[in-house]
């Protein structure tokens, strides 16, 4: 595809490597044992880069490293995985499966990033790979290891990037991967969803969940509607609000991202507020209906509670970007009048100092509390990003100096997306602002923000120099499932087949990464990666075909990927459960009446057996992993019709009158093994039980 294909071996910037730090060490594992690994600290002289390399014993040895990037290089990120330990820990899955884990910092000598030149990340990254090729051959004697790089989100940029500019690698597994087009747009149009529909998140959480209408517009307002079909359009799945409904309103990565856009296109900002095609110019609009502008008067301040945030660990898709910020820790500002209603958009709001010593200086509102008996209250300080010193700023204000609060700017970014149709037509998300010629039907901005935030200085061209599984979650509320898609299709186009290709798609999946995520709703698909990983060694190695693709439909016209219902033709890696509360999905019943939970659950041809299935009863979000579905139910396993599959069966019952949803959680493994904690593919199924 014309792209020239890069040799680290040939950069004059890694001819001089060094090993500072090489010692035997040893790994905790799930299980409680531990396992011996050659801890291996270095850098290459001249440079900003410095890697890890865990080498596990001679033995256990099988040929190959297995190379994690990160969303966000950071000057220490090569040890960021050090901290993640039980099934989370992605040192452990190396080392218990005979393979060296190779991570680095890929070459940035500051947070987030910030080397100038972007191509640094996967060129110093295909560098660290030849050389983790060096150090094996030193260290085991061995013949050339093969090599697999795998990263998320911001990290399935690099893995990209990698892969489709060098031959460092074997084979790769980017998840949970976007288009170049994602950032900002998925971050900015989900802020928008969260303030326009903050009202309506239960309502629409309850048509969508278990046994509900299934219809997510009943009783919304014209605008809800309309935003909520807006956002189901771009990409964004509507089962994915039920965080917000459950009260967990995130604004994910754009605290980060405002300031670049801010940068990149400062008219912006206030073309949205006064001209015609944006949201702001309209008085009408909720946009002008959650403006807040408001000017304070200080009478005292409270400093922060203790050191700032810590971020030991954050290297994972959700919480990579959080090195960035620093937390308010309690800190305060009193004022003699706060804002006054009862519906106050709060979020992004900057609380900016008007006059004295600290004139010009700004800070982030956490919230406001309001005093019991006049119109003062206190400022809370909240999560600042590209900010000034909290204790300074704090430290500085006296009473009497005014401070303006101000959600001008986040709000108009929230609608940065309408504005950004990209030249591809493939990129059918953006459609529904296209005029029937393909031209855009809003102002457009001078700048396409997107590919400069993928963070590797290169396009996106398919034009994969290995073999590749990419894992997408359904339910992906930071990049949208239709990305993988997009990149299907550019695949395919640049080398003529998709022989080298593989995407799975991961039902009742979310962006993150870590099981601590999961809840009686969701899922995690890192048992579904990590197997993935293992099956792309076969490939290579043996030339074991993997699972075949998850077969789908991609309906642009609603945004929505759609699974094939036929398990024998899905494909895929993961399982299909089905519970039902007396043979349905909605159970009425009175209190103490036995209900009957029946759980059918198939697995797509060659995925193994299933392992276990677990109940919750009615679990809470928030338990914890460890205590969701605390009941084990006994299963039968089946073959029919060449499925596998299993069956259980149990009663539950409520004493009190309510609403109620037991939910089942089912786990695969390829080799029919419960104890392979690492490898545990998931899936989960819910029922409603209102109990008179």
């Amino acid at each position: 595809m014309g792209n020239v294909i890069y040799d680290p071996l040939q950069d004059p910037r890694f001819q001089s490597p060094f090993v500072d730090v090489d010692e035997w060490r040893e790994r905790p594992m799930p299980d409680g044992s531990t396992l011996p690994f050659r801890y291996i600290h270095g850098g290459f002289e001249g440079t900003g880069v410095k890697f890890l390399f865990c080498f596990p014993e001679a033995e256990r040895f099988q040929g190959r490293f297995y190379q994690y990037l990160s969303p966000f290089p950071g000057p220490d990120e090569e040890l960021a995985s050090l901290g993640r330990l039980g099934v989370n820990d992605r040192i452990g899955f190396c080392l218990a499966h005979g393979a060296c884990s190779v991570e680095s910092n890929m070459g940035s000598t500051a947070m987030f990033g910030g080397q100038t030149d972007a191509t640094l990340c996967w060129k110093s990254s295909a560098a660290v790979a030849e050389y983790a090729r060096v150090k094996a051959m030193e260290i085991y004697h061995c013949k050339r290891p093969y090599g697999y790089v795998y990263g998320g989100s911001g990290g399935g940029y690099k893995t990209i990037a990698c892969v489709e500019n060098t031959r460092a690698w074997d084979g790769a597994a980017p998840y949970v991967i976007g288009s170049p087009y994602s950032l900002p747009n998925t971050i900015t149009m989900h802020a928008q969803g969260q303030r326009v529909l903050r009202r309506s998140f239960g309502r629409i959480w309850d048509a969508l969940d278990a046994g509900g209408s299934g219809d997510p517009y009943a009783g919304l307002s014209k605008d809800e509607a309309d935003m909520l079909r807006e956002l189901t359009r771009m990409g964004f799945p509507p089962e994915a609000w039920y965080l917000e409904a459950e009260g967990h309103i995130d604004p994910g990565s754009l605290p980060v991202l405002l300031p670049g856009v801010k940068a990149m296109d400062p008219g912006y900002f206030a073309d949205f507020w006064t001209k015609p095609g944006y949201m702001g110019a309209d008085p009408g609009s909720s946009a002008c209906r959650d403006r807040l502008q408001f000017t304070g008067v200080v009478r005292a301040v409270g400093l922060p509670e203790g050191p700032g945030s810590q971020t030991a660990g954050m290297n994972g898709v959700d919480d990579a970007w959080k090195k960035q910020l620093t937390d308010g820790k309690n800190a305060w500002i009193e004022l003699e009048e706060v804002p006054q209603g009862n519906d106050l958009y709060l979020e992004g709001v900057n609380i900016t100092v008007m006059t004295g010593t600290a004139a010009g200086k700004s800070l982030l509102l956490g919230g406001i509390i309001r005093k019991p008996q006049g119109k003062g209250g206190y400022l809370t300080i909240g999560m600042c990003y590209g900010m000034d010193d909290l204790s300074e700023v704090l430290g500085a204000l006296r009473p009497g100096d005014t401070v303006t609060l101000d959600n001008s700017d986040y709000i108009a970014v929230q609608s940065y997306y309408r504005h950004q149709c990209p030249p591809d037509p493939g990129c059918h998300a953006w459609d529904q602002f296209r005029n029937p010629d393909g031209t855009p039907a809003l102002p457009q901005r001078p700048v396409l923000m997107g590919p400069g935030f993928t963070g590797t200085g290169m396009p996106q061209d398919g034009n994969i120099q290995c073999k590749i599984i990419n894992i997408q979650a359904l339910m992906d509320e930071s990049t949208c499932p239709w990305c993988a898609d997009w990149y299907k299709n550019k695949v395919a186009a640049a080398k003529g087949s998709l022989d080298d290709h593989r995407v799975y798609y991961m039902e009742r999946c979310m962006h993150g990464d870590i099981d601590a995520l999961e809840n009686n709703i969701v899922v995690n698909y890192m048992g579904a990666l990590r197997q993935s990983l293992l099956d792309l060694a076969d490939w290579v190695e043996k030339g074991i075909q993997p699972l075949p693709s998850t077969r789908y439909v991609y309906d642009w016209q609603t945004g929505r990927i759609c699974p094939d219902t036929s398990l024998h033709a899905r494909g895929g890696i993961q399982g299909v459960v089905r519970l039902t509360a007396n043979g349905g999905k909605c159970v009425k019943v009175k209190a103490g009446e036995p209900v009957r939970l029946q759980v059918d659950v198939q697995l797509p041809v060659g995925a193994g057996e299933v392992t276990g299935i677990s109940l919750s009863d009615g679990g809470l979000l928030g338990a914890g992993p460890d205590n969701l579905f605390p009941v084990k139910l006994p299963f039968e396993r089946y073959v029919r019709d060449g499925i596998h599959g299993a069956l259980a069966e149990t009663a539950v019952h409520y004493d009190r009158p309510g609403k109620y949803f037991a939910s089942v959680r089912v786990q695969s493994n390829r080799r029919g093994d419960p104890h392979d904690l690492y490898c545990q593919v998931l899936n989960l199924d819910r029922v409603r039980i209102l109990v008179e």
